[in-house]
């Protein structure tokens, strides 16, 4: 039996997480995230594809992406999958799979959760222990909305450009959000939600949502 399409309709957030088989390494060294990275802004480009925020981890990846064309994330995802396992296994001298089976995803409302999974999937090296502060870690979404790192493939959201009126109050607001808790909750349905493919919003919004799918 062909296995469903993702629901991602046009124009909603979607946060997107990839790990490694078995929890293996997807990572080695900053030349292996470097070649992610860009191949991700092609990908992007080429699918129609708006990156929002990331963060590439030693053993799995978050991305908060905004589809502007049908199938869009499934292909860019598709697309990454192919050609990243082929170079990693080149370049390792190693066969077989590498990610484990299909990515993980759950459609975001904006207005309620946008800012929190952006700031979850940010802090994610710094609940790892990687480093005490997210501006420490160079492979993810946070330089550029905290200091104004240029990112080629970067798509500033609008809710993060209503933080300010011009660029350095918005990069301002964003590092004392970021610096402020996430709760737990919060935390736990992110991750809840992402894991089980539910859409993370209100009531109202998930009725929103199944009434686009019908």
């Amino acid at each position: 039996m062909p296995r469903r399409h993702r629901y991602c309709p046009v124009g909603i957030p979607v946060h997107v997480i990839q790990r490694g088989n078995n929890r293996q390494a997807l990572f080695t060294s900053d030349a292996d995230m470097a070649v992610y990275a860009n191949w991700l802004g092609d990908g992007a480009l080429r699918f129609q594809v708006e990156v929002l925020g990331w963060v590439l981890m030693t053993n799995h990846v978050h991305l908060l992406l905004r589809p502007r064309a049908d199938m869009a994330v499934s292909r860019l995802m598709q697309s990454m999958g192919r050609r990243y396992v082929a170079f990693f296994n080149y370049s390792y001298a190693r066969s077989g799979t590498l990610f484990e089976g299909r990515y993980r995803s759950c459609l975001v409302q904006e207005d309620e959760y946008f800012l929190a999974c952006l700031s979850y999937i940010e802090l994610n090296p710094v609940r790892a222990g990687m480093v005490r502060d997210p501006g420490d870690y160079r492979w993810s979404s946070y330089r550029a909305h905290a200091f104004g790192a240029p990112v080629k493939f970067w798509t500033a959201h609008d809710l993060y450009l209503a933080l300010g009126e011009n660029s350095a109050a918005q990069q301002m607001a964003w590092r004392k959000q970021v610096g402020e808790a996430i709760d737990m909750d919060t935390i736990a349905k992110i991750r809840h939600c992402t894991n089980t493919g539910l859409v993370l919003g209100t009531e109202k919004f998930r009725d929103q949502v199944a009434a686009l799918r019908s």
